[in-house]
């Protein structure tokens, strides 16, 4: 299955471009799902449908769909959320507000990740159109397999071996003071079995070869700035863009001196976008004249974007990781485009190397080759990152 995730700011046109991309991919025979996992649906406005949480039919080929993330989380976090129900409500809040909170932060993407993963293993479509939150959700969503890996790793494995072990021995007493009962071997077992579905698709989204992301943006300077740092962050967590879709240009034809300076200045940031995002191929869209709204509307877009071209196709193989072997030890190579060496800090613990940019974090798990060796120093290259690793000094 081919997997493309379009994502971008609020507002640039995401949802119009993941249709059309759909659309295109439907009409070469391709059996297309395009999927809305944003809390804020538009994806059945821009199809003209009904949409809900199951796939549906929108044409030949081509189904869109909605993520529900109430039904999302009975299906695969039911037991959870009747125990943390249970837990609040003994603990004196109403039924209704126990239900709400039992729906815990954050769940919208989690629920987004585990949907995307049950297509990916049921295999019943050739490409899969994620139409993602704005970029700063979407990239919290990616984040999820490698934060909850560390999560599960250092606490939740831990924690539940002692509960185990504890619960025949404290239930009796625990019960009738709490009002709720300890959580069973069962219970426990049902967020690591989430986790490893989320890991799973980790490996799937960080192939190059299946997954790529394609960046929707307008000629804008604050567009522009927020879309370099998602190319910066999506290398970070190891996920390739292939495409930047320049969208909402204003055509030649429109003349009207009311439109002058921002023609004026969308040919400046035309010019930005294809310079700072090189090599990447870049796509211009223009502005359409009306309301991008329906199969007929949709196709003509796709037209515009794709052409006789095969969206399905991998546009740019993104390298974003390389490890090399250097003059006394080994080089760790992270492709980092457009960041500062004053913005990025790296910390070596263990068997991970923690690198933080801004309020954005990875901890990569080293390979068995690294991981015994200490950190050297690291510096940006051009747009890589360059971690140097050597073996520490063996006292004399």
């Amino acid at each position: 299955m081919r997997l493309i995730l379009m994502t971008g700011k609020g507002g640039v046109g995401k949802t119009s471009m993941a249709a059309a991309t759909g659309l295109r991919c439907a009409e070469l025979g391709y059996k297309t799902l395009v999927l809305s996992t944003d809390p804020a649906h538009s994806l059945a406005d821009s199809f003209a449908v009904g949409l809900g949480h199951e796939p549906r039919k929108v044409c030949e080929n081509l189904w869109g769909a909605e993520l529900d993330v109430l039904e999302e989380l009975e299906q695969n976090w039911g037991s959870v959320k009747r125990y943390i129900t249970e837990v609040l409500q003994a603990r004196g809040l109403e039924g209704v507000q126990a239900e709400e909170l039992a729906i815990l932060p954050g769940s919208d993407e989690i629920f987004g990740l585990v949907r995307v993963f049950r297509h990916h293993k049921e295999g019943q479509f050739d490409v899969l159109i994620i139409d993602s939150a704005p970029t700063g959700t979407a990239l919290r969503l990616l984040s999820i397999p490698e934060v909850g890996g560390w999560y599960m790793r250092r606490f939740y494995k831990p924690f539940e071996k002692v509960a185990v072990t504890l619960r025949p021995l404290m239930e009796p007493i625990f019960r009738p003071l709490a009002g709720f009962s300890l959580p069973d071997k069962e219970m426990m077992d049902v967020p690591f079995e989430f986790y490893e579905k989320i890991e799973r698709l980790g490996e799937v989204l960080t192939d190059n070869t299946i997954t790529t992301v394609r960046l929707v943006t307008n000629p804008e300077r604050m567009v522009i700035n927020e879309s370099l740092r998602a190319h910066a962050y999506l290398s970070l967590y190891g996920v390739s863009t292939d495409m930047i879709i320049a969208n909402r240009i204003i055509p030649d034809e429109v003349t009207d001196p009311y439109f002058q300076y921002w023609k004026e200045n969308q040919q400046l940031y035309r010019g930005e976008i294809h310079e700072n995002f090189s090599p990447l191929p870049v796509k211009e869209v223009p502005l359409y004249s009306r309301e991008i709204c329906g199969l007929e509307t949709i196709e003509k877009i796709s037209r515009m974007v794709y052409g006789d071209e095969d969206p399905s196709q991998v546009y740019y193989k993104e390298s974003t990781f390389r490890v090399n072997q250097v003059k006394n030890g080994y080089a760790l190579e992270i492709f980092l485009p457009g960041v500062e060496q004053s913005k990025v800090q790296v910390n070596k613990k263990g068997d991970e190397v923690n690198v933080t940019i801004g309020n954005h974090r990875r901890n990569i798990v080293l390979p068995q080759a690294l991981a015994t060796l200490k950190t050297s120093g690291a510096e940006m290259d051009g747009d890589v990152l360059r971690i140097r690793f050597v073996e520490e000094a063996r006292p004399q």
